[in-house]
């Protein structure tokens, strides 16, 4: 475990990343390339990003001692207590820093804390490994099913991802919610929502989320100097969102829209 880890926010009162009011802690670095990407300041290394905002430069990450942080998070104790909540560590991608993220989980684990992550399962099985015997819950996301498009426009390897999400699916203590984060042009062609519905459904999986595009991080690649490509993508309809409901529900997997990626 690692007792030092790169934050680049503490986000509190969140009611859309796991049950109940929670403390979000989210982590420098990923290595995918989503185009949609709302949080493009976590991407790439875990090192301190800069960017220019409102005429000043400004830091991106903060290097964290994983003792002082909890102390400062365990503040909301309350309303973890009173709402069923916790504590969710986001990203980024929480396992390009498991090590430290298996040393904040253990701790909260510890205090009695519900503990969550979010994770796109873009690392080998051997990372969130490190993070299971701490965690109650996992938002797991899936996005593109076919290996080559998957490679090609994010940068991962589906394998990897198949692989983590049938172990968590096998650890009794861990609740998982798989999230499908509806993005046209790219997760919304039918092919790909038919083949998340078929694998969902082979695992025995009765439920997912989805998540609609928005556009609330397009002025943050602005403020990194990023080209954006996605800034005159629309939002889904209503009637969009019900067809793609439509595909799980024909396959009984049943559908909820939770909150916005």
């Amino acid at each position: 475990m690692k007792d030092e880890g790169l934050v680049f926010n503490v986000q509190r009162y969140s009611v859309h990343d796991g049950g109940g009011i929670r403390t979000i802690i989210f982590l420098k670095g990923c290595p995918l390339a989503c185009p949609w990407c709302a949080n493009p300041e976590s991407r790439k290394a875990v090192k301190p990003t800069f960017w220019i905002k409102n005429g000043k430069k400004e830091k991106i990450g903060e290097w964290r001692k994983a003792d002082d942080l909890v102390d400062e998070v365990m503040k909301d104790e309350i309303f973890f207590r009173t709402s069923g909540g916790g504590v969710t560590i986001s990203g980024g991608e929480v396992l390009m820093q498991a090590d430290f993220a298996s040393k904040l989980l253990k701790e909260f684990h510890q205090l009695g804390v519900h503990t969550a992550i979010e994770t796109t399962g873009a690392f080998p099985l051997d990372h969130i490994k490190k993070l299971t015997p701490y965690l109650n819950q996992v938002l797991f996301d899936l996005k593109i099913m076919n290996p080559n498009r998957a490679r090609e426009v994010i940068g991962i390897d589906v394998s990897y991802v198949k692989e983590n999400l049938e172990f968590l699916l096998a650890q009794e203590h861990i609740d998982v919610i798989p999230r499908i984060p509806l993005i046209p042009g790219y997760t919304t062609h039918i092919q790909n929502l038919e083949a998340i519905a078929d694998y969902v459904k082979s695992l025995g999986i009765e439920e997912v989320h989805l998540l609609p595009f928005h556009q609330y991080g397009s002025s943050k690649y602005e403020y990194l100097g990023w080209n954006y490509t996605m800034k005159d993508v629309p939002t889904l309809s209503a009637a969009e969102i019900d067809n793609i409901k439509k595909i799980f529900e024909d396959k009984k997997v049943q559908t909820n829209i939770d909150g916005l990626e």
